[in-house]
């Protein structure tokens, strides 16, 4: 399949098909005799996975680590859980950050009763200071 064919199956951009290729986590395809990139399953699976990793959080760096771990189907799996386990803790981290955020944000609205802009504690606190 050509690469506007392979980014549709997987919902990606031409250019990060590409950007994937340069990094070095997809194989380079095999050339058409026009010069086109012709892909296989195995970059559709590769991609697929590719992916979802990024939808569950885990960087670029681990997703290359992951990568080269799913090519030894007989290495212990404890790599994987480790870096599995960073993410999360990773995710965590986040998530304390987006709960600090709406705590503050809660604040802000219960204080705001005014009713005009001029009034208004919301766009007083984030506005700079003066």
């Amino acid at each position: 399949m050509k690469i506007g064919a392979l980014a549709k199956l997987t919902d990606t951009r031409v250019a990060t098909v590409r950007f994937y290729e340069k990094e070095g986590l997809i194989p380079l395809p095999a050339r058409s005799a026009g010069n086109y990139r012709l892909y296989e399953a195995e970059h559709l699976h590769r991609l697929s996975f590719i992916r979802r990793s990024r939808d569950l959080g885990f960087s670029l760096a681990q997703v290359r680590a992951l990568l080269a771990l799913a090519d030894d189907t007989d290495a212990p799996c404890a790599e994987v859980d480790a870096i599995t386990a960073a993410n999360i803790a990773e995710i965590d981290r986040k998530l304390a950050d987006l709960s600090k955020l709406r705590a503050e944000l809660v604040r802000k609205l219960d204080c705001c009763s005014g009713t005009t802009i001029g009034d208004c504690r919301i766009i007083e606190a984030l506005a700079p200071e003066k």
